[in-house]
């Protein structure tokens, strides 16, 4: 005679339910070990104090990588005529300790971080490195194609401002970007000359707006002339003097 259990899942607690519906919320993730995600809000300053918690240190390292490789892969493909400085300094800004801890801010990930309360701690350090680290536990409670979605169209897409990043910058490369993505308007650098003459390089570009030709530029590296004609561009639309 055979005998059939039937196994209940322990009932979870008020908690347990606040970080589940946090991250569906925040992240587009449905968690399935909650205890990597309750590691992953658990800062050290607290974890210190009992042997029954682990800090989130281990995942933030994780969700650092994953995060790094995921903008990598969004600014290749965002900017495809982009030179690898231009690309490294747009991630740079997307993934700074300030520009974490306002993602994080944004998120609300305050309302459930574990940490020893009235020690000198600055909240916002503790978001942007708890940001990393729910990262780091999506990949491990699914894998990098969720923690990539996660990231894309949760993270990027509501509460990072790209066009507010390149604002800063003051090239004239930058301005036109911001122009384009504002107005819609697809653009194209086209290096028109190539020339390695008695050692120098000399370079030409023009630049298309929805395939109409707009503004040259000269220039002994690509860079430059891609900067002189943005410039051109720019004084020909109307947005610089």
């Amino acid at each position: 005679m055979k005998r059939w259990f039937l196994f209940r899942s322990r009932t979870k607690s008020e908690e347990e339910l606040r970080i589940i519906r946090f991250i569906i919320k925040r992240f587009g993730h449905r968690p399935k070990n909650i205890q990597l995600f309750q590691r992953a809000l658990t800062h050290k300053s607290i974890s210190n104090t009992s042997d029954q918690l682990v800090s989130n240190e281990r995942l933030e390292f994780l969700g650092d990588t994953v995060l790094d490789a995921v903008i990598a892969d969004y600014l290749y493909h965002k900017f495809p005529e982009e030179d690898e400085g231009y690309l490294t300094k747009i991630k740079a800004k997307i993934v700074s300790r300030k520009s974490l801890a306002g993602i994080g801010q944004s998120m609300g990930i305050a309302q459930h971080i574990r940490y020893q309360k009235g020690r000198s701690i600055r909240l916002s350090t503790l978001e942007g490195n708890a940001l990393e680290a729910l990262i780091g536990a999506i990949y491990i409670d699914a894998n990098f194609e969720t923690a990539h979605k996660s990231i894309h169209h949760y993270m990027l897409r509501f509460h990072v401002d790209l066009t507010q990043l390149l604002e800063k910058e003051i090239d004239f490369k930058s301005k036109l970007y911001i122009w384009t993505q504002k107005n819609h308007i697809d653009i194209d650098f086209k290096t028109i000359k190539e020339d390695f003459v008695k050692g120098v390089w000399h370079y030409e570009v023009e630049i298309y707006i929805n395939n109409t030709a707009y503004g040259k530029g000269e220039g002994s590296s690509k860079k430059a002339a891609e900067q002189m004609a943005a410039k051109e561009t720019l004084s020909l639309i109307g947005e610089i003097e």
